[in-house]
């Protein structure tokens, strides 16, 4: 990937002039991988930023935490590594002012406005002002919106670690089990299957392939709250089982939408029409799919099916999803951007029946000539534990 990281930022360099920006400064933890190959544990939460430098012309530079210096050199094709420490004169604020200040007074500058947290926006307005600013971040997401033969391969990687998750939380369920247990079950399955991709040598020897964060996971009546986390309920007959991945699956940094629901033991009627229901509009969504459609089109596909069951519509039956967890375009009402062969989607089915019951589905997809593959392919039957 790294020759591709050059590439990139070689491209981002092109796109800086024709744009008028001589340095754009880069925060986002998303952006930094993209282009320089590497990520933090300590980021700005822990006031600790990371930059990366990508000038018009010229090489680029990282500053970082002096106690990551080390393994970020390492990690990035980027030679020019400049490390701030926590006191002294080589604080972070004072190492970027320097390297803003070789770029001269009245250098244009570029960022991504909204992803600037607010230690850092505080520091560049109070040290060259926002008129020097222009926000780059559209300039940044077109270049990811097709993907490249290389990340469509990792994606697909990435989908079946999704895969060997699920198979594993459905594996762990049961009269009496414990959400929390199955989420335990998710993150082991979901590592094991990480690592068969892995060694240990170059650029992979940082990938680390435990799976982490808060699994999203919902039982019974709670299914209704979409992003509740698994607690320490027991399950018991007749419940559905909702788990969404969708903030699970970070493999080689790349994200995918992932969503499957289950039944213990039978699934009530009512449940399982509003389940079908949700099936049958994401079904209808994958089938709009392919160049040329618009991406407002494929979300009226879903709608189309949720008015006829007697459902209200959906409010957005996807996103473009890659590095980050949201990228451009959305699969809503209002954008009329047309599909094309390389683009990446999660693709959903939605309804909430308020303190009673959700019924929820999700896949990724990459759009192809002709229509789409699906990078979760899993079942999507009613499917009874």
């Amino acid at each position: 990937m790294i020759p591709e990281m050059k590439q990139r930022t070689a491209e981002l360099q092109r796109r800086l002039g024709d744009a008028g920006v001589e340095l754009a400064v880069l925060t986002d933890e998303d952006s930094i991988a993209y282009y320089a190959g590497f990520w933090g544990y300590l980021g700005v939460e822990f006031g600790r930023p990371t930059f990366l430098l990508v000038p018009r012309d010229g090489a680029p530079t990282v500053i970082t935490p002096l106690m990551e210096s080390e393994m970020v050199g390492d990690m990035t094709w980027v030679e020019d590594i400049r490390p701030w420490e926590d006191a002294g004169a080589n604080r972070w604020d004072a190492v970027l002012g320097w390297a803003l200040d070789e770029h001269g007074p009245a250098a244009a500058l570029g960022w991504e406005r909204l992803k600037v947290s607010a230690l850092v926006l505080d520091f560049l307005e109070e040290h060259v002002g926002r008129a020097r600013f222009t926000d780059v971040a559209g300039l940044i997401g077109d270049m990811r919106v097709i993907k490249s033969p290389a990340e469509i391969e990792i994606m697909r990687q990435a989908g079946q670690v999704a895969v060997a998750m699920v198979e594993a939380g459905k594996a762990a369920l049961g009269e009496g089990v414990p959400e929390y247990e199955v989420a335990l079950a998710v993150l082991a399955g979901g590592t094991r299957k990480a690592a068969e991709f892995l060694s240990d040598k170059g650029w992979e020897h940082f990938i680390s392939p435990t799976v982490h964060n808060l699994q999203v996971l919902q039982s019974g009546r709670d299914t209704s709250k979409v992003h509740r986390r698994s607690n320490v309920r027991r399950l018991e007959r007749g419940d559905p089982v909702y788990m969404c991945f969708c903030g699970m699956v970070n493999f080689k940094q790349y994200k995918l939408g992932f969503d499957r629901e289950f039944f213990i033991g039978a699934a009530r009627d009512e449940d399982a029409r509003v389940y079908e229901a949700t099936v049958a509009a994401q079904e209808a969504a994958l089938s709009a799919i392919r160049p040329g459609v618009t991406a407002e089109a494929v979300h009226e596909a879903a709608n189309e099916v949720y008015l006829s069951a007697g459902f209200a519509p959906g409010y957005r039956t996807g996103r473009a999803i890659g590095c980050s967890f949201l990228e451009q375009p959305e699969l809503k009402e209002g954008d009329k951007t047309p599909l094309r062969a390389g683009m990446t989607f999660a693709v959903d089915g939605g309804i909430t029946i308020p303190r009673t019951f959700g019924g929820r589905i999700g896949d990724t997809i990459v759009v192809t000539d002709d229509g789409y593959e699906c990078f979760t392919p899993y079942p999507k039957d009613l499917c009874v534990v």
